[in-house]
């Protein structure tokens, strides 16, 4: 099935009368060059949207006149959109392709980056946040869709390669921000809209691959370029929750690290800038052990024991945060980084516990949608500790005290399993 798939995908309307005497072997690795080349820069740009915000928090918040709680509300904004618009991503494959989906989701993130800095008000800046952030969402479920269906040998090195430029785009969004946005005259609305254009380069290399879908008018064509969805039952496979219980606590701590941590810096007496690249530190730790935790993982008959390995660094790297925020500063923005490797893990773990391209993309669907909604409450929570205890040691404390449970739910989401099996008795 899946040289079939490769065959279709080829097979593309890319090829002019002037090209079909190309040898096919030719067209096909120009093809899958292509491939990589539009999943690295779409990996590239699932979080700047969201790190570029955290580095400029305050700013925006001093602006528009947010709130702690408001603030608490704009960071549990991701994993609510992640949550209602990844469900739909399955379904979205299924009638336009995976290929269409993603570049329609790159266009998406350009425009949500370019408006929202200007739409003005605070309910104007979530909603272009969470046009950006529904873009974002059908990618990060189709991701792990792609790299099955079409490099169905190679999961652990490509989820590795993915990962590590979606790492490399957080870190990149984190550091690079204040400094940016200072060379552009101090203005965050710069700062912010900037990177809408790394997201208009993710857009080009989907577009032969939409055209093919669109294109495909015959039955056998069609069958191919969709991914189909058998009748299994995800939601009976203790596995798929666990994976979906997973994939919520550690999205729980990411994205309460890329929202509050550079804030938690900042509260503590450390600069701007140096926060900035003390949440880079945390992000960038994620472009060399994304590649290396997939492959590794992919290797290993059971991935409980990384999952107990990352789980360890961040609960060092909170009690750090909450006794020597200062001092130890570097440390903990390492610690934390390497604990946060737990999404590439939790990836590589949805395209190993199902069989087919087809059973990935329901249990990607179902993982990340749950996950994500599990995730929500936990930005917004922070915030509210954080206003009304006025410090960081309550909110602190809740980062350490979902670790626990995380590590359990991983340990079981490690099983060398899949849903598909389960779902059927």
């Amino acid at each position: 099935m899946a040289s079939e798939e490769t065959r279709t995908v080829t097979s593309m309307r890319i090829r002019t009368p002037e090209t079909q005497t190309l040898s096919e072997p030719a067209t096909r690795a120009w093809t899958m060059r292509l491939l990589v080349a539009a999943i690295v820069l779409t990996a590239l740009n699932l979080r700047p949207a969201i790190t570029s915000l955290g580095a400029l928090l305050e700013e925006v918040r001093d602006s528009l006149g947010m709130s702690g709680s408001v603030a608490g509300l704009l960071t549990s904004v991701p994993p609510l959109c992640f949550a209602v618009f990844g469900v739909a991503a399955p379904r979205l494959a299924r009638r336009f392709g995976p290929g269409a989906v993603v570049c329609a989701g790159m266009v998406a993130i350009t425009a949500g980056l370019l408006l929202r800095p200007y739409v003005g008000g605070t309910a104007g800046f979530l909603a272009a946040t969470a046009l950006a952030l529904m873009g974002i969402a059908v990618s990060n479920v189709l991701m792990p869709v792609i790299v099955k269906r079409w490099f169905p040998d190679r999961v652990g090195s490509m989820t590795g390669l993915y990962s590590m430029a979606l790492a490399l785009g957080t870190a990149s969004a984190a550091a690079v921000t204040v400094p940016m946005t200072d060379l552009l005259g101090g203005n965050w609305h710069s700062g912010l809209a900037v990177w809408a254009g790394l997201a208009v380069a993710a857009v080009v290399p989907w577009i032969p691959f939409v055209r093919d879908r669109s294109a495909s008018g015959t039955a056998a064509q069609e069958k191919h370029a969709r991914v189909d969805a058998p009748p299994v039952r995800i939601a009976r496979s203790r596995t798929a929750w666990a994976l979906a219980v997973y994939f919520g606590l550690q999205a729980t701590g990411a994205y309460i690290t890329m929202g509050w941590m550079a804030q938690i810096f900042r509260d503590s007496g450390v600069h701007a800038g140096k926060a900035g690249l003390l949440l880079a530190v945390t992000m960038v730790m994620g472009v060399p052990l994304a590649f290396v935790i997939p492959r590794l993982a992919t290797r290993l008959p059971h991935q409980g024991p990384i999952v107990l390995a990352l789980g360890a660094c961040g609960l060092v790297g909170y009690a750090g945060l909450y006794l020597a925020p200062v001092s130890g500063a570097w440390v903990w923005a390492v610690l934390l980084g390497v604990s946060n490797c737990s999404f590439p893990l939790a990836l590589t773990m949805v395209g190993m516990r199902a069989r087919s391209s087809a059973g990935v993309a329901q249990l990607s669907g179902f993982a990340q949608s749950t996950g994500y909604l599990i995730s929500i409450p936990g930005p917004l929570l922070v915030g509210v500790l954080y206003q009304h205890s006025g410090g960081w040691g309550l909110p602190i404390a809740l980062m350490a005290g979902l670790m626990i449970p995380q590590m359990a739910v991983g340990v079981l989401a490690g099983r060398n399993r899949v849903v598909e099996d389960e779902a059927a008795r």
